[in-house]
């Protein structure tokens, strides 16, 4: 008997609900308001910004995985924020395209916090950058993006408006904790290879700011699913081509590692304000 996989039984959608079950089962959380998905340096911001009620491994949870990256967090909390009676999902692990899981899996985590309640997602990462008057360690506010996947994670006739995707609002909120935020696009790549000088070059040519490997595929999921979009990039390094120096995942983690207070008080102070 041939095997047939949950993704062809399963809808995008159904596994999702089925992640928010699982989620609020264990976490005895019903509804979760906000969701944060925590790339490369940003996962110490869990811890301040509230009581986390709840933690499960995201492997336990329908259509998820143990992260494929070093740094990444294996498990899902539940925070209850402070001064507040909103929770907050966090995703401490996201799965990355390049995995070769597919676009569905890519999307699930977005799916699943709207299928838990969550109406507005901040997603960070870790990138290079192509401004060279920036230094490791600097955080950008994503302002819009190109998508350099060849990929989308909307299936069928869907047609969904991206002109106002990153929120001029939650973008608003953040230059009120930080007035110095700079903002830019950013460039997802497939990966997991990093650019070549000439692909960096190529996505200043077109506007690009960042360039990394996530965070525009979970956009579109979270604007198909009504979520209001932050996107915050922690530039752990200069882009080939720019940085005097080869590119190396120890780089990215440790410059995560020095940035790693700063930039969890400032992601904390910008979450108390998004009620």
């Amino acid at each position: 008997m041939a095997m047939t996989t949950v993704h062809e039984t399963t809808g995008p959608f159904d596994l999702a609900r089925e992640a928010a079950q699982v989620i609020a089962s264990r976490s005895g959380v019903a509804r979760h308001d906000l969701a944060l998905v925590l790339g490369s340096g940003w996962g110490g911001a869990a811890d301040l910004i509230g009581e986390t009620v709840s933690e499960i491994p995201a492997a336990e949870v329908p259509g998820f995985h143990a992260p494929a990256v070093a740094g990444h967090v294996p498990v899902m909390r539940s925070i209850r924020v402070t001064g507040t009676d909103r929770y907050a999902l966090v995703l401490g692990s996201r799965t990355h395209f390049y995995e070769g899981r597919g676009v569905r899996a890519v999307a699930h985590g977005m799916r699943t916090a709207a299928a838990a309640g969550a109406r507005q997602v901040v997603l960070t990462n870790g990138c290079g950058g192509l401004n060279p008057d920036w230094r490791p360690g600097q955080v950008v506010l994503i302002r819009d993006h190109i998508n350099l996947t060849a990929a989308s994670p909307l299936e069928g006739a869907t047609f969904v408006d991206l002109t106002d995707l990153y929120s001029q609002r939650l973008r608003d909120l953040a230059h009120e904790v930080d007035p110095s935020l700079p903002e830019g696009v950013y460039v997802q790549f497939r990966g997991p290879h990093y650019e070549t000088p000439a692909e960096v070059k190529m996505a200043g040519i077109l506007g690009g700011d960042l360039v990394g490997m996530s965070t525009t595929l979970e956009a579109i999921a979270a604007r198909e699913a009504g979520m209001e979009v932050l996107g915050l990039s922690l530039m752990t390094n200069l882009a080939a081509g720019i940085s005097p120096t080869p590119l190396s995942h120890a780089e990215v983690i440790e410059a995560g590692q020095q940035a790693a207070p700063r930039i969890a008080r400032l992601l904390a102070e910008v979450v108390m304000r998004m009620g």
